[in-house]
């Protein structure tokens, strides 16, 4: 199956300031604020939901492609990707941009102070789907996920004038969308991927009953942490799942995404929900022990050791034969 993943391709640039911020703070002069940190660490991580997303797809051996838009730095994050089994070949370069850029610094209390540089994602809205359809046809499935709203709306209306089907994980952007705009990007998904809150303010912009939104999509998937995953269709078929414990958790950031790289490559292979969410439990939890999006080594061994012991035996072997292509 071919998978094309559409979103943000990003890099991070953490760091910890060893004190408290509201200590910097002067009440009498918050009107002329002139405030600088010395940190401890920098970490530059790779990210972005796409190519996070993508990422996982490459290490369980689906070869995804990556459609996003970057800049002319791009080149060693593009030779890390293909080197873990990413297709890059529809990355638009932005010559005279910058690849996006997420800037944050965090205090001892776990407050933080971020910049978001979009950079050439700006861009992606430039990209034409139907670059990706060719003489045998286009993908089985894109992934509309977070990205330029512009973009994720244009990709939205691509796939449906296309016939592709497609995937929709609107996720942080829902906060940037109007009424019509999210009911958009949902409407005609095969999956429909939100957070428990992100559910909650889907049905408030929309206007759209929980019922009104399923009516609309075909599976409609929810996380819930540390609680699991529920999934629920129109005809009332309602699943849930508990989540893979966690021996420590490291990182949270991109258990998400890996979460879909897991349910995606597991759809991929033809195998339902019941064995789709246990691995994408499986991967995000791996996930979640590791610093960095894009630096955990889940092997087959330590994911069918996960998902039997969660999920029973059965699963275990409807996963197993699949999961001996993963890098």
């Amino acid at each position: 199956m071919r998978l094309a993943i559409t979103g943000s391709i990003a890099t991070d640039h953490l760091m910890t300031f060893p004190g408290r911020f509201t200590d910097q703070l002067v009440p009498d002069h918050l009107d002329h604020l002139s405030l600088s940190f010395l940190v401890d660490d920098l970490d530059v991580r790779r990210g972005g939901v796409a190519a996070n997303v993508a990422f996982g797809l490459g290490r369980l051996g689906l070869a995804p492609r990556l459609v996003g838009a970057v800049g002319a730095d791009f080149d060693e994050y593009r030779a890390w990707l293909q080197a873990n089994g990413v297709d890059t070949g529809h990355v638009r370069v932005v010559e005279e941009r910058r690849t996006a850029r997420f800037m944050c610094t965090t205090d001892q209390d776990q407050n933080q102070v971020a910049s978001f540089y979009a950079g050439a994602m700006s861009e992606a809205v430039r990209i034409d789907l139907a670059d990706l359809v060719d003489g045998s046809g286009g993908p089985d499935l894109v992934l509309v996920a977070p990205n330029a709203p512009d973009a994720m709306l244009r990709h939205t209306r691509q796939c449906a004038e296309l016939g592709l089907p497609f995937a929709a994980d609107p996720s942080q952007q829902l906060a940037r969308l109007g009424r019509e705009e999210a009911r958009l990007l949902v409407t005609g998904a095969c999956w429909l991927f939100t957070n428990a809150y992100e559910a909650a303010l889907l049905r408030e912009l929309s206007g759209w009953s929980e019922q009104e939104i399923l009516s609309r999509v075909g599976t409609w998937i929810v996380t819930h942490g540390a609680d699991g995953v529920r999934t629920a269709t129109a005809d009332g078929l309602r699943q849930s799942f508990g989540a893979v414990p966690s021996h420590s958790v490291v990182d949270p950031t991109g258990a998400g995404d890996a979460f879909r790289a897991g349910f995606l490559a597991a759809t991929s292979w033809g195998l339902t929900p019941d064995a789709a969410v246990p691995l994408g439990c499986a991967l995000a939890t791996e996930a979640l022990e590791t610093v960095g999006c894009q630096l955990y080594r889940a092997t087959p061994k330590d994911l069918l050791a996960r998902v039997t012991a969660t999920y029973g035996q059965s699963v275990g072997d409807a996963l197993a034969v699949h999961l001996g292509r993963c890098r």
